[in-house]
């Protein structure tokens, strides 16, 4: 018989996070830039207190362990509260895209049947106009004081967040239970189909957040001052929420405030170390610095993740700003975090170009992550650097399988990313193409599919193929590629126009290219590949 030890068993819960920060690190600020436009400052003690007002306010409205609540909200202050009150009392939080088409919000809604949404002010008119098709939604609450409720509004269950704090007195305790429990849930983008809800647990949210704040990955210290600029709604922005009560950093919220100049002005005031966003959001950030002659003051670190970053850019922010620019790959049924771009020791004589080559890659797997690539016959190829294959992931922290959804998505215990990749003798990965043939524009995925089916409904169309053509700003756009109908005739300009309505305006093609013929694949699937390297140099016309 084997011996077992004698330690102590407590259960990784998300509010042990806050618990040990508020303990701990209480005194240590929160700034938020909020929607009502002016700086809010509490702390980590503060926090944790109306988090525990919070979790008596939900259970008072009748909800019990398991119920889903949402959020549509941008990063602040009451997010985070929501974050930790929400999950912490058994409750499972439900992040939501408010950059969402109006029916892919409802149906998502709909889908984790939450009963209880948290929205903010600006993004309350959604919430109203879709509010009959919410069928399981019981309250919603607008993320203000009194004095930001509406005058009038359609809405019969609509409460005040703030009035459900106050009528608080703070006397909870968090409850213990199952590490394994459902904490959160957040959707994909429904690149191929409908979104599909990844259940995070405790467990894998607490284990995330020890990895994110690694040193060969975010490297999160209790004197840094951390802005993600990464969404709350996206992937529970990167982890950093909890990784920050981790090691009880300064945290500070840029709410929708997320231009070039709001972002240097609060990254300058509040003297941020280290931040987190997509590519898009720094290309802003960088003409404002630079077309104002700044520097930064104390900005020393940032992670670009959502889409692969310009080697440009890397090395502007490295060479001009002294700021060192961590390359992440991840996804949502990963927490997010799988591979981070940081040097090992051996690299430490290598010339500045070969670093800067080898960073340019996604990088190499946390602890917690491992990885493979395989041929088309699930075939484990070498890690050389040269072979390509399907990128597959397994860990502490990834999904095994979807909410309401039966099929197992696992391919003989690991998951299929649907990226193509190659690994190199050291461990470092890139990303050489997407298995699936979605468009990612400025840390945002675009569907093909949706792009397409909308153009095959206009009269003039015989057949539509979106593919991803290349951006200096975007790193992605799409372009149609059309076949008429014999005898008609249409302009591109009409067929961009009739998108209107018919999805978000951001995800409208930015060109259209006629042709005569669209080639086929021997299965009759679109060959996309093709397309692609026919129209590689194609030059759209908003660049």
């Amino acid at each position: 018989m084997s011996l077992m030890g004698q330690m102590m068993h407590m259960p990784l819960t998300i509010s042990s996070l806050l618990t040990h920060a508020a303990r701990h690190n209480g005194d240590v600020e929160i700034v938020s830039k909020r929607v009502e436009g002016d700086m809010h400052r509490t702390n980590w003690s503060e926090i944790e207190l109306r988090s525990r007002k919070l979790a008596q306010a939900l259970a008072r409205l009748g909800l019990q362990a398991g119920d889903r609540v949402g959020t549509l909200a941008w990063n602040g202050y009451r997010h985070l509260e929501i974050y930790y009150g929400v999950s912490g009392a058994q409750l499972v939080c439900h992040t939501i895209n408010p950059r969402l088409v109006p029916q892919q919000v409802a149906w998502i809604v709909n889908d984790a049947q939450d009963k209880v949404i948290f929205v903010d002010i600006n993004i309350f008119p959604l919430v109203e106009k879709l509010a009959p098709m919410l069928a399981s939604v019981k309250h919603v609450v607008l993320m203000g004081a009194r004095e930001s409720m509406p005058k009038e509004t359609t809405l019969t269950n609509l409460l005040c967040y703030e009035d459900l704090i106050a009528a608080e007195d703070g006397n909870y305790q968090w409850p213990s239970f199952d590490e394994n429990a459902a904490a959160s849930i957040c959707y994909t983008s429904g690149t191929t189909g409908n979104p599909k809800g990844a259940i995070y647990t405790h467990r894998s949210t607490v284990l995330h957040a020890l990895a994110a704040a690694l040193p060969d990955a975010m490297s999160l210290k209790a004197t840094d001052t951390v802005l993600p600029v990464v969404p709350m709604f996206h992937v529970n922005a990167w982890g950093i929420p909890y990784a920050a009560a981790m090691v009880g950093c300064k945290l500070v919220m840029p709410g929708h405030h997320l231009d070039g100049a709001s972002l240097y002005n609060l990254f300058e005031e509040e003297k941020v170390t280290m931040s987190a966003g997509v590519p898009t959001i720094w290309l802003g950030l960088l003409n404002h610095v630079k077309s104002n002659n700044l520097k930064f003051s104390t900005f020393k670190t940032t992670i670009i993740g959502g889409a692969a970053c310009p080697p440009a850019m890397i090395r502007t922010f490295e060479n001009d700003y002294n700021v060192d620019v961590i390359h992440a790959w991840g996804m949502t049924e990963l927490s997010p975090i799988g591979t981070l771009g940081r040097l090992k020791a051996k690299h430490a004589d290598w010339s500045l170009d070969d670093k800067q080559k080898l960073l340019e890659k996604q990088g190499k797997s946390v602890f917690g992550i491992d990885m493979r690539i395989v041929d088309a016959d699930g075939k484990v190829l070498p890690w050389d650097g040269k072979a390509a294959g399907d990128l597959e992931v397994k860990g502490h922290w990834v999904v095994s399988g979807y909410y309401n959804i039966d099929k197992s998505p696992l391919h003989d215990g690991w998951f299929p990313t649907g990226d193509v990749a190659t690994i190199d003798a050291d461990g470092y990965m890139q990303i050489t193409d997407r298995s699936k043939d979605v468009i990612k524009s400025g840390g945002e995925w675009i569907s093909s599919i949706d792009l397409e089916n909308v153009l095959m409904g206009h009269p003039a169309v015989h057949e539509a193929a979106a593919i991803a053509c290349a951006h200096p700003k975007w790193d992605e756009r799409p372009l149609m590629v059309v076949v008429k109908k014999p005898g008609v005739e249409v302009t591109a300009a009409e067929l961009i126009a009739f998108y209107d309505g018919k999805i978000p305006k951001w995800q409208t093609p930015d060109d259209v290219v006629f042709v005569d013929e669209i080639p086929h694949t021997a299965t009759g699937k679109i060959y996309k590949l093709k397309l692609r390297e026919s129209f590689k140099d194609h030059k759209l016309p908003t660049i």
